[in-house]
């Protein structure tokens, strides 16, 4: 695709997930749209390609299981990694806000986690009790992500603030994403300086690292396997297991392991390849 039409419909785009009707068939349309401005190519029906695999999970009735929709919302997946796997692996909930009076009210610990239970790529780390921006929390409530997304799983959600400590007392800690097929992990992607320099490293099982990257460059530098990985795998492998495909976000300190949350569309089937080759044989070890 050229670039002057690639820009074109980079901002055509932005606003229209918010002007067009709520419907399934103006959304599979509009993903149809987001997907061939993405990659270039039409999404394929029966492709065993990764891309291809999240948009089928996106734009069919899957995405809309009730467990899917349930474990979306961040405050209520702990409920469910409590049910399949052990409270030991659910991140502590310091306080859940319904309301932004309650946001005005409430005293945010000087290291905390601040984030919408209801969206995605929204977070505020408070690490040393520096001031809060109260009005960017409150604004949360009035967040529709489906609007902005057009992910269905997202639509019935209810606008709510959680607060959680800091995993590890840290906010640099690495994250585990690991992409699971059937009930069983393949592709485990780590990401690197997410706030300074976003870079990832992708791994299979048995931490043979990958020689390709998806939208962030590839880090150039040895990401140790964890004290913990067999450990994280099974976790990931009970979490997946009602799922077709899905990825499991976990963290670790190489002594105890977290799951964050459970991602259904990652990069809402967006994710270009680095080198875009790479697609066809990352699919190939993820779906064998």
């Amino acid at each position: 695709m050229g670039q002057g039409l690639h820009s074109a419909l980079d901002k055509a785009l932005k606003p229209l997930s918010h002007l067009l009707p709520r419907s399934k068939v103006v959304d599979k349309a509009y993903h149809g749209l987001l997907f061939f401005w993405k990659h270039g190519r039409l999404p394929r029906r029966d492709a065993l390609l990764w891309n291809d695999m999240l948009y089928r999970v996106k734009t069919s009735d899957e995405i809309l299981d009730p467990l899917r929709v349930f474990v979306t919302d961040k405050e209520f997946v702990k409920t469910y990694v409590r049910k399949v796997v052990g409270d030991q692996y659910a991140v502590p909930t310091l306080a859940v806000l319904t309301s932004p009076a309650q946001v005005d009210e409430y005293d945010f610990p000087p290291q905390c986690c601040i984030k919408p239970t209801h969206a995605s790529a929204e977070i505020i780390l408070r690490t040393n009790g520096e001031p809060v921006d109260r009005d960017r929390i409150k604004g949360w409530f009035a967040l529709n992500y489906y609007l902005k997304s057009r992910e269905p799983h997202y639509q019935q959600l209810t606008p709510k603030v959680i607060v959680e400590p800091l995993i590890f007392g840290s906010d640099t800690i690495e994250d585990y994403k690991i992409f699971c097929y059937e009930g069983e992990p393949r592709i485990i992607q780590v990401d690197v300086e997410r706030f300074t320099g976003h870079k990832r490293k992708f791994f299979d099982a048995e931490w043979n690292e990958l020689d390709f990257s998806i939208i962030y460059p590839r880090a150039s530098y040895a990401i140790p396997r964890p004290d913990t990985l067999a450990e994280m795998l099974t976790v990931a492998r009970a979490l997946s297991r009602d799922f077709s495909f899905v990825r499991i976000d976990l963290y670790t300190d190489n002594r105890s392991v977290l799951v964050g949350e459970i991602t259904h569309c990652s990069d809402n089937a967006g994710g270009v390849f680095l080198p875009r080759s790479a697609e066809k044989t990352a699919s190939e070890k993820m779906f064998a």
